[in-house]
């Protein structure tokens, strides 16, 4: 065990192998457990795991939904600690106000750079999770500075006014063409007060239909297939200011227990309230459009992942298992720009120099879980190669 002023002065390991499991779980693509599921229509554990690792086509939440509120989470979780070491080093407010707005500007172009890697031209997208962040970056790097109660007040504020813009958005014609925006005609929709989140005719999307074509484009924008908006910015603020929060409080020099049991409360909140808030009919819970639920109910589930991460490694002091995710932890952005680039690149690599059919080794059913685990591996063993190197990307 160890009191909350060690832990204080120290780098949390598991602030680093929260954020690597986050990253890896992300790089697997699933493993290819859904594919391996059709495998198997029969059995109800495929089906599940199927359904877990893939994104809820729209109202509710799989396991692989957590991924994206998780990593924005966590930015708002190491603010605290950036700060203080900036401060510790001398560096003036400006300066890192400075650093802040180059950062967010950094992170929504390097967005856009990937978003465009297969494309003849640039692609103007900011539904990508680098430029969530770098849109809303500035804001919560305000925040920082401010008390907690101003944090939850600024948090609680922007999911209402988020919520009143849907809630008094007008509803579609009841002879509303749905496939002029990218909705097929088999969509289970949103029914009653609920269908103000609906996919593709919420004011999110109707910001986009402007903003977007604000842009060279080789097509005018209509709708995204996904149903994602650059909006989403706004309420995910709430996440990262969450995150915010539960830094503050690790940074704190409360016992290490009363810490913990704040996150599982926070936590329990959070996942209690989202749902709630999801079943008497106020918002419902989809990721795509970052409803308010969804922010808080997502919110909860984080921080009692937060607190698992917490209790086992900092209070229990059970680091060895540890080292996988720490190498990614501390090189994210990396992971993350790799994997977006370099994917069929190692798998095509990996088959010409093991034989064409490597990944077929346990049959076809699990080719594609292979493949994944190849790649994985490739990609985790250049992080190795970075941090015995102590190379560290950092935005």
């Amino acid at each position: 065990m160890t009191n909350s002023n060690a832990i204080q002065r120290e780098r949390l390991v598991s602030l680093d192998a929260y954020r690597g499991a986050i990253m890896l779980m992300m790089a697997s693509s699933g493993l290819g457990l859904a594919h391996v599921a059709r495998q198997s229509p029969d059995s109800g554990f495929w089906r599940f795991l199927a359904h877990q690792t893939e994104h809820a086509q729209w109202a509710g939440c799989t396991a692989w939904d957590i991924i994206q509120p998780a990593f924005m989470f966590m930015v708002g979780v190491a603010l605290p600690f950036s700060i203080a070491n900036r401060r510790a080093r001398g560096q003036r407010f400006g300066s890192m106000l400075g650093h802040a707005l180059w950062r967010s500007l950094v992170l929504a172009l390097l967005a856009v750079f990937l978003s465009s890697a297969w494309s003849k031209q640039t692609v103007w997208s900011f539904g990508n999770v680098l430029a969530q962040i770098g849109l809303g970056y500035p804001i919560v790097f305000l925040l920082a500075f401010t008390k907690p109660r101003t944090q939850w007040l600024a948090a609680g504020g922007i999911l209402l006014v988020y919520w009143l813009a849907f809630a008094f958005h007008p509803l579609p014609a009841a002879d509303f063409d749905w496939q002029s925006v990218g909705v097929p005609a088999d969509w289970q929709h949103l029914t009653g007060f609920a269908a103000h989140w609906e996919k593709n005719v919420n004011p999110a999307a109707v910001f986009d239909r402007w903003f977007l074509n604000l842009f060279p484009r080789q097509e005018t924008f209509v709708f995204n297939r996904g149903g994602y908006q650059t909006l989403n910015f706004v309420p995910s603020m709430a996440t990262m200011i969450f995150g915010l929060l539960a830094g503050g409080l690790l940074r704190s020099d409360r016992p290490i227990t009363r810490k913990l049991r704040h996150l599982v409360l926070f936590g329990i909140i959070g996942v209690v309230l989202g749902k709630a808030i999801a079943l008497v009919g106020l918002c419902p819970i989809v990721k795509r459009i970052w409803t308010p639920s969804w922010a808080i109910y997502s919110g909860g589930w984080v921080t009692l992942l937060l607190a698992c991460f917490v209790g086992l490694v900092e209070w229990r002091r059970w680091r060895r298992w540890t080292f996988p995710f720490v190498v990614v932890g501390l090189n994210p952005v990396t992971i993350y720009c790799l994997w977006q680039l370099s994917s069929g690149f190692i798998r095509a690599n990996i088959k010409r120099h093991s034989g064409q059919q490597i990944f077929e080794s346990l049959g076809t059913a699990y080719a594609p879980m292979l493949e994944r685990l190849g790649v994985l591996l490739v990609l985790w063993l250049i992080l190795l190669w970075m941090y015995r190197r102590k190379i560290f990307l950092r935005i």
